[in-house]
This record gives structure tokens, C-alpha cells and sequence, in this order.
């Protein structure tokens, strides 16, 4: 078993394609379908099953890419390792990102670095903050901007900001245009909130503030994003809590308004895996530490 095996049965799984697979490795369709072919052979376990409209994995192909993808990240992480200790800088910074931080401060962050290292190659991936928390533990992301979370094992992270959501209502809405909104306001409106599909921490914070404040009953509507609740509220279909970047939005048909008595605020940070060398070296956390806001 070699590693550009791993690697052409990695693109595969990620594919789920073998002419785009083979495509991405740069290899000739045949050629990846023989190596894939003698890889499973070797191991002597179906990875694919494979039919004339699908390629699909199987539950040892599934278990068996989870062990790849630690593998080829191990093997990166010790060629980093490697730089360090000679003293070489890093060639690729692979940054995971939940979206809110998009917008605020990982345009700063990235800035910052192209001036300090512009000979670096930066990859940018989106994703919840649990999907990133587990590509920093088996080395797949570098750093990443997330929800708040614990300083567990290997993992670290920092606070930089308090994303703060105001009311979003439609332009036309009674709401709109009233000096004071309380949260009595809202008893009798349809609320448009983030589903539990995932427990994201979003998610999970809303439906405590909405239990706290009695507001639960009225959720009528329920999205994954904050681009589809902006679009519900501006069709005039409820109202719902926004961040407050969202007032920059072009050709909105909705507002912002402050509830009395509510400050609804979540956290963003900087996570990190303490073993990996790449994070922590070349003023890296430093860095993003620079762009901690003031009162957060």
C-alpha cells in the first residue's frame, strides 16, 4: 500500500466520480480505477460499489477514508514539523471558517497575513463551527474562526468579538416605524428562526433565548441561514433576529431595529491545535489576536 494510493482512493470518496477523481489527481481515468482496483484487492474489503450511474462508498470504504484522511494529514503535518525545526516557513495556511466571520474579521486576517508573508499560499474552507473543530484535530485546517467553544485537549481558542442580532422587519411592517419595540411587541408576530437541524450553536442560542422570553410559540418558520431569513422577512412573512452586518445588505426591503431589554449577542473566536506547528508559528496566532475588538 503506498500513499498515492490513499490519495487517488481520497479523491474518489470526496468525488464520488471517477473521471472527475482522475481528473483532480491529474491521472488517466483507467490508471486511477487499477490503482483503486489493486488498493481494495491489497486490503481484500469492497471500498466502492460502483454501477453504471453511481459510484458510492461502502460502510469499510466510509470507515476506511476517515483513516486516510488522518493518515495523508499526519504525513503533511510531519513534513511541517520538519520546516520547522530546520527553520523554514510555512508554504500553506488552510484557514476553516464559519460564515458570519467572512464578513467582519477574516478579510483583516488574511490582509494582514499577505503583507507579512506573501509568499504564502492561503486556502479558505466554510463550514460549521463542528465540522472545523474536527478538521483541526486531524490536521485537515490550520486555524479556525468559530463559535465559542472550551479549551479541550489539544485545542485552543480565544475569543475576538461579540456579533451582536438586532429585529429584522419588513419595511412595511407597523414594526418598522415605531420609536420603541419591546419584547410584548413580538407576542403576537410570526418569528422566523434558525432550525435545530444541526445544533449549531446559533441555533441553540436562539431556541434558549426564544424559550426565556417566551417567544417559542410563535416560531412559524424556520431556516438554515442568515440570507434565508433575511429573504423570508423581507417577503413579509415574519420577523427575526439578524446580525447587524446584515443592515450593509444591497436592495434590502427589511430594518433593524433594537428590542428593549434584549441584547442578543454570540461570540466568534480563533481556534487552533497546539500540535500543529504551522498555527503557531511566524506571529500566526499573534495575528489574529490583533484583531480582537475592543469591549467585545
Amino acid at each position: 500500500m503506498e500513499l498515492h494510493q490513499l490519495s487517488y482512493f481520497v479523491a474518489v470518496a470526496e468525488e464520488l466520480h471517477f473521471g472527475r477523481a482522475a481528473a483532480l489527481v491529474c491521472i488517466a481515468q483507467p490508471a486511477l480505477s487499477n490503482q483503486v482496483q489493486a488498493l481494495e484487492k491489497e486490503i481484500g474489503v469492497q471500498l466502492f460499489t460502483r454501477t453504471t450511474r453511481r459510484v458510492a462508498l461502502t460502510r469499510a470504504g466510509e470507515v476506511f477514508y476517515d483513516r486516510c484522511i488522518r493518515i495523508l494529514s499526519d504525513v503533511d503535518l510531519s513534513a511541517e514539523v520538519a520546516r520547522s525545526v530546520a527553520g523554514k516557513r510555512m508554504k500553506q495556511i488552510k484557514i476553516g471558517t464559519v460564515y458570519p466571520a467572512t464578513i467582519g474579521v477574516l478579510p483583516a486576517f488574511l490582509a494582514r497575513i499577505a503583507r507579512k508573508y506573501p509568499e504564502i499560499q492561503l486556502h479558505i474552507a466554510s463550514g460549521t463551527t463542528n465540522d472545523i473543530i474536527r478538521n483541526l484535530e486531524n490536521g485537515q485546517i490550520n486555524l479556525g474562526f468559530i463559535r465559542p467553544v472550551e479549551n479541550i485537549g489539544s485545542l485552543r481558542f480565544f475569543s475576538i468579538a461579540h456579533e451582536r442580532y438586532l429585529l429584522a422587519v419588513e419595511k412595511s411592517s407597523p414594526l418598522a416605524v415605531r420609536s420603541e419595540i419591546g419584547i410584548e411587541d413580538l407576542r403576537d408576530q410570526k418569528i422566523i428562526s434558525f432550525s435545530r437541524a444541526n445544533l449549531s450553536y446559533t441555533e441553540r442560542y436562539f431556541s434558549e433565548k426564544f424559550e426565556e422570553h417566551d417567544l417559542t410559540k410563535n416560531i412559524a418558520y424556520t431556516c438554515d441561514d442568515t440570507f434565508s431569513l433575511v429573504s423570508l422577512v423581507s417577503a413579509g412573512l415574519g420577523i427575526g433576529f439578524a446580525p447587524e452586518w446584515t443592515e450593509g445588505m444591497p436592495n434590502r426591503n427589511f430594518e433593524l431595529r433594537k428590542v428593549r431589554g434584549v441584547d442578543f449577542r454570540i461570540g466568534l473566536g480563533v481556534a487552533w491545535n497546539k500540535e500543529d506547528p504551522t498555527a503557531g508559528r511566524d506571529d500566526i496566532i499573534d495575528i489574529a489576536r490583533s484583531l480582537v475588538r475592543p469591549g467585545r
